[in-house]
């Protein structure tokens, strides 16, 4: 395991006990670094909507476990956010939210001359993802696509 799945794991984990305890679902965590600087980044939902004070509360919470257990060993900056109506779908529990939703799917190469597809979250395994599209059911390897998410349109 890599220096940032170590982190992104053991954060989660404080992330998962931190939001059941509020009531609010985890999403993911990442750790990244942009611009030189070093962020831990933690996503937040619940039905009908993270609020401000949600993510207020969850970090509030978060923040003193974090430098209690002290395992990112670099100067960080800890977000916690909503994950966004286009939110990428990584763990199994995004895959359970989203199935029977619309999706969107991009490969890495294109497949019968696309790279962009669209429609209902079918099923997905550790390998597969099957959607129901216009042209029909569609399954795709995992490996093959760049990202899924849920689709939205601005109305």
């Amino acid at each position: 395991m890599s220096k940032k799945e170590d982190i992104e794991s053991k954060a989660w984990d404080l992330l998962v006990r931190v939001t059941e305890e509020r009531g609010l679902r985890a999403v993911d965590a990442e750790y990244v670094k942009e611009g030189g600087e070093y962020y831990l980044r933690c996503f937040i939902d619940k039905e009908g909507g993270v609020m401000i004070d949600d993510c207020e509360s969850v970090s509030r919470a978060l923040d003193p476990m974090l430098d209690e257990d002290d395992f990112i060993p670099d100067a960080y900056t800890l977000e916690v956010s909503s994950p966004g109506l286009g939110r990428a779908l990584k763990r199994p529990h995004d895959f359970e939210f989203a199935s029977g939703k619309e999706v969107e799917l991009k490969t890495f190469k294109a497949v019968s001359g696309k790279k962009e597809f669209r429609g209902i979250l079918k099923s997905w395994t550790g390998t597969d993802v099957t959607i129901e599209g216009e042209d029909g059911e569609e399954t795709f390897s995992r490996k093959d696509l760049s990202v899924i998410r849920l689709a939205f349109e601005f109305e």
